[in-house]
C-alpha cells in the first residue's frame, strides 16, 4: 500500500478580517471563505489584516499571523508588560478591563451551554489584582554566557528572557535577576532547568527540576545565592519525578489554612494567589455551612480542609503522599483524619459516601469523571465542586445533574490574570 501523500497547500494569501469573538483560548476569531480564523492578539470589533493559509485547516478551524490592526475595536486596551506580544504567559492584556472580565464569566457560560447547564445563577467574578500571584514556574536555558529565564513564547518551545512580570508578586519578580544571575554559573552550557518559585511566610521557596547532576562547587553557590537573594528554602531534583534534595535552608517556610500552619514539601501546588485562594474557599464554606461530616476530596495541602474543620469532622483525601504526610502534621487538635488514594483510579464510592453530609473535589485539570459517576449513585446531600478547567468542570457537572442533584449556583474566580484560565466553584444538592 502507498503511503499518503497530503494535499498540497496553497500559497500563504493576505486578508482583511473582522473580529467577531474572543475563543476560548484567548485568540480572536473571523470567518474568511468559511473558514474559521483565529488571531491572537485582537478583541471583538478589531478590523485587521491577517496572513493565512486557508487550505491548512483542521478541526474548529486555522490560525492567522496578525499584520496590522486597522481599526480597534471597542475593546481593545493597553497591554501592561513590555514583553507582551511574544511572552506566552499571558495572552489578554490588550483586551479593556471590561471586556476581559465579561470574556472570563463566558468561558464558564459557554462551556456549561455545550451541556445544557448554562440556566443556573452565577455570583459575580472574584477578580484578582496585578502582582499577585505567589506561585510560577519558569524555564531557563543556559547558551555560552547568557541565560534565558523566563516563560515560553505561545505555541512555542521558545524562551522568552522576562526581565520584569507585572503578574508575580513583587518577591518574585525581584528575583528574577540574581536567579538569572546564578544559573549562569551552575546550568552546564546548553542546558536547562525548570524553577519553581513560592512565595510563602518565612520567604521565597525555591525548586530547580534540573539539570540531571549538580556538584558540590554548584551546590556551594546556590548556597551563597539564597543567602544574598534571600532565599528561605531552596531545594532541587533532577527531573520531575526525582525527589527533592535539599540545598539550603535558611529560614522556616509555612503557608497557613485557617490559620493552620503547614508546611509544603518543596515545589508542592499551592493556589496561585492568596485573594483567588481566599474567594475559593468563601464559596466553599458558604455552601457546606453546617454540615457536620464532610469529604475534601483531592485535598492536597487542606486548602480546603483546614477551613472546613473549624466546625465539621472532616475526611481528606489526597493521592500524592508528601502533600498527605504535610497536612497529616498540622491536623492536630482538629477533627480531621487523612487517607492516601488515588482517586482517578480508585474513586470513593456510594457505600463509602454515604456517611457524609457534603463532599467537596477540587480535581486538576483532568476533572473527576470517575469520582462524579461515584457520586451521582450516591445519596450524599451536597457536593461542592472545585475546578480550574471549565471544560472538565461542565462535564462532570452534567454526570452529577443526571444522577438527580439540583445545579444550584456557580462562583467565576478569575485568579490568572491575563490569561485563557478561569476557576469555577459549582454547588450542587439533592432535592
Amino acid at each position: 500500500m502507498k503511503p499518503r501523500r497530503s494535499k498540497p497547500q496553497g500559497p500563504p494569501r493576505t486578508v482583511d478580517l473582522t473580529i467577531t469573538e474572543v475563543g476560548a483560548r484567548g485568540d480572536g476569531l473571523a470567518v474568511a471563505g468559511g473558514t474559521r480564523v483565529f488571531v491572537p492578539l485582537t478583541v471583538p470589533g478589531d478590523r485587521v489584516r491577517v496572513r493565512v493559509r486557508l487550505g491548512e485547516a483542521k478541526g474548529d478551524g486555522v490560525r492567522g499571523e496578525l499584520l496590522e490592526v486597522l481599526e480597534p475595536g471597542p475593546g481593545r486596551g493597553d497591554p501592561a508588560c513590555g514583553h507582551f506580544g511574544t511572552c506566552g504567559g499571558c495572552t489578554l492584556q490588550h483586551m479593556a478591563d471590561d471586556a476581559y472580565a465579561a470574556w472570563k464569566v463566558g468561558l464558564v457560560r459557554g462551556a456549561l451551554a455545550r451541556v445544557k447547564l448554562d440556566e443556573v445563577p452565577f455570583a459575580p467574578l472574584a477578580r484578582t489584582a496585578p502582582a499577585a500571584r505567589r506561585r510560577a514556574r519558569l524555564a531557563a536555558l543556559r547558551r555560552g554566557k547568557r541565560v534565558w529565564l523566563g516563560f515560553n513564547e505561545r505555541l512555542s518551545h521558545r524562551l522568552v528572557d522576562v526581565a520584569a512580570c507585572p503578574v508575580l508578586v513583587p518577591r518574585l519578580e525581584a528575583l528574577l535577576a540574581p536567579l538569572r544571575a546564578v544559573l549562569a554559573e551552575v546550568l552546564p552550557d546548553g542546558q536547562g532547568c525548570d524553577a519553581v518559585l513560592a512565595d510563602l511566610e518565612g520567604g521565597v521557596d525555591l525548586l530547580l527540576v534540573g539539570p540531571r547532576t549538580i556538584d558540590l562547587a554548584a551546590r556551594e553557590r546556590l548556597v551563597a545565592f539564597a543567602e544574598s537573594a534571600g532565599v528561605a528554602r531552596l531545594s532541587w531534583q533532577p527531573d520531575d519525578r526525582g525527589t527533592a534534595e535539599p540545598v539550603a535552608h535558611r529560614a522556616p517556610v509555612v503557608v497557613r489554612f485557617a490559620g493552620v500552619p503547614v508546611v509544603p514539601p518543596p515545589g508542592a501546588f499551592l493556589q496561585a494567589s492568596a485573594a483567588g485562594e481566599a474567594a475559593l474557599v468563601a464559596a466553599v464554606l458558604e455552601n457546606v455551612g453546617s454540615a457536620g461530616k464532610v469529604a475534601d476530596l483531592f485535598a492536597g495541602l487542606g486548602t480546603f480542609s483546614l477551613p472546613l474543620a473549624q466546625t465539621a469532622a472532616v475526611h481528606a483525601v489526597e493521592g500524592d503522599a508528601a502533600a498527605v504526610a504535610a497536612l497529616g502534621r498540622a491536623v492536630q487538635g482538629l477533627r480531621l483524619t487523612t487517607e492516601r488514594r488515588n482517586l482517578f483510579e480508585d474513586p470513593l464510592t456510594p457505600k463509602e459516601l454515604a456517611r457524609f453530609d457534603a463532599v467537596v473535589f477540587d480535581p486538576p485539570r483532568a476533572g473527576a469523571a470517575e469520582q462524579a459517576k461515584a457520586l451521582a449513585g450516591s445519596k450524599v446531600p451536597l457536593v461542592v465542586a472545585v475546578s480550574c478547567n471549565p471544560a472538565s468542570f461542565a462535564r462532570d457537572a452534567r454526570t452529577l445533574a443526571d444522577g438527580g442533584y439540583a445545579f444550584k449556583r456557580v462562583y467565576p474566580v478569575d485568579q490568572f490574570l491575563w490569561s485563557a484560565h478561569v476557576e469555577v466553584v459549582g454547588v450542587f444538592a439533592r432535592p
